[in-house]
This record gives C-alpha cells, structure tokens and sequence, in this order.
C-alpha cells in the first residue's frame, strides 16, 4: 500500500499548508484536505494545487466545505450542516497520500470530537508541524504527549521558519522524535523554488519509511 500521512500542527498558520504541499508534490502523490472552513478566499486546496505542481485530479474534493473561518464544529453550525465524522475515511489512491488536518490536534469537528479522534481512528503517521518561533517548545511538547496518549505514530517533526537550533534540539530531545527537518521562509513562494527549499531540507526517503511505533 502506498504511505498516507497525515499532517498536523501544534496550532493554526504554523505553515503545514505550504509544508503539505511541498510533501505531496515531493511524492508526486495525492492531497485532501477533509473540512475546509472559510471559503473567502484561496483554500487550502486551492494553495496546495498551485503550489505543489500536482494534476488537479491529484488534490482530491473535501468532504465539507464550510464558509466561516472557525474551528469546524462551529463553521458547520452556522453553515446548518452536521459533520458526520464517521463517514470521514481514507481515500484509496494509487500513490502517496498527504491528509491535512485543521489547526491543531484538539481541534474540534463536533462538540464531542476532535481531530485528534479522528487519527487515533485511522491510525495513520502524523507529521507535526511546528514553528522555530518563540512558545513552540510547549505547543510541540504537549501535542506530542497527546499523540502518545492516544497511540498515534509520530513520524517525526517538521520545523517551519528561521533556524533556532535550540529549540529544535529540545523538542526533539525532550519529545524523543525524529527531527524531519526545517522549511524555512521560502521568497518568492512558487512551486520551484518551494520544491527546492523542501529538497534542501528534507530527506524524502524519512516520509517513506515504515515508522516505528
């Protein structure tokens, strides 16, 4: 079976669009982004296939798309839909998937379950996002204690932003993960010069190998 990935971030616009696209463009594999909310302006979707040189057949539909920018369970409540999480699976795909959550892993989809739920019931690898910046210490810590608790596989952590190479030690250290690398600011954001930063700072053979528990 070809790798599905999941990828997360310890909070919201950590960067894990730009990073989900240079992943699944890196595989030349598929996206799908399950929940969108706010549809105003460009989606992730709609980021994710301009940035990531994939077909648009490669960047699959959501199963919702909500119109509020907010956490989904309260965009689907203003919208009147009901998000049936149950009915959220894994699409087959011929090639790598990348699967993008929203925000952080306690986000929630209904007032009773959160993404976190969602990935405990899949099982998949997660690559966590996090930022280089100050107060990324405690968000990455404490959302890899919650993957443990819910015996998700962490795949490693993927750093976004300037170097700081401290804070990407202790996280690593202290979180005992693999540390995937780190997609710094990438000017002008395009898809080749995207592609080049991930090929500068990735290993792509890290996201296909079957990780251990």
């Amino acid at each position: 079976m070809s790798a599905r990935i999941v990828v997360s971030g310890t909070d919201t616009d950590v960067g894990k669009t730009v990073f989900s696209a240079a992943l699944a463009g890196a595989l030349d594999g598929y996206y799908w982004k399950p929940i969108q909310s706010g549809l105003d302006e460009e989606t992730d979707s709609q980021t994710v296939l301009r940035l990531s040189g994939l077909a648009p057949e490669r960047v699959l539909p959501e199963a919702y798309r909500l119109r509020t920018p907010a956490s989904p369970h309260f965009a689907a409540e203003l919208d009147g839909v009901t998000i049936e999480h149950r009915t959220l699976e894994v699409p087959s795909a011929d090639r790598p998937l990348v699967i993008e959550g929203a925000g952080g892993l306690l986000v929630p989809l209904t007032r009773s379950v959160t993404y976190l739920d969602l990935m405990a019931r899949w099982r998949l690898p997660v690559v966590l996002c996090a930022r280089t910046a100050l107060g990324t210490i405690n968000h990455s810590l404490l959302s890899i204690e919650a993957l443990r608790a819910r015996d998700v596989t962490i795949l490693g952590v993927s750093f976004i932003g300037e170097e700081n190479v401290e804070t990407e030690r202790i996280i690593v250290d202290m979180g005992k993960v693999k540390r995937l690398g780190r997609l710094g600011y990438v000017m002008p954001l395009a898809p080749a010069t995207l592609r080049k930063a991930f090929a500068d700072g990735f290993d792509i053979g890290d996201f296909l190998k079957a990780p251990a528990r």
